[in-house]
């Protein structure tokens, strides 16, 4: 029983320490987003910026690619919190 205690714990823990890396990792790819795109926007303000928006292209592709990964990172895991809960309360059920 104990065992079991700890293993879950560490069950729980493991799941945390991945949450936050994958938080810590999203605020990285968040911030190199920005940075990169502020400098294609001054580059392209540099050289004329008239004509095509083109760094538009670039900021609408890699931003559906940041989506996804806050998509991931901030709704996922609570969706599949709420998934591990209910199956656990339905096994619980079940084995009573």
């Amino acid at each position: 029983m104990v065992t079991d205690e700890r293993s879950e714990e560490e069950q729980l823990r493991q799941r945390a320490v991945r949450q936050v890396k994958k938080r810590h990792d999203f605020y990285g790819h968040l911030l190199v987003f920005v940075l990169v795109n502020a400098s294609v926007i001054a580059i392209w303000a540099t050289v004329g910026g008239g004509g095509t928006f083109w760094p538009g292209f670039l900021i609408l592709f890699w931003g559906i690619g940041l989506v996804m990964n806050a998509w991931d990172v901030f709704y996922r895991s609570y969706e599949d919190e709420g998934q591990i809960q209910a199956e656990i309360e339905r096994l619980r059920r079940h084995a009573a």
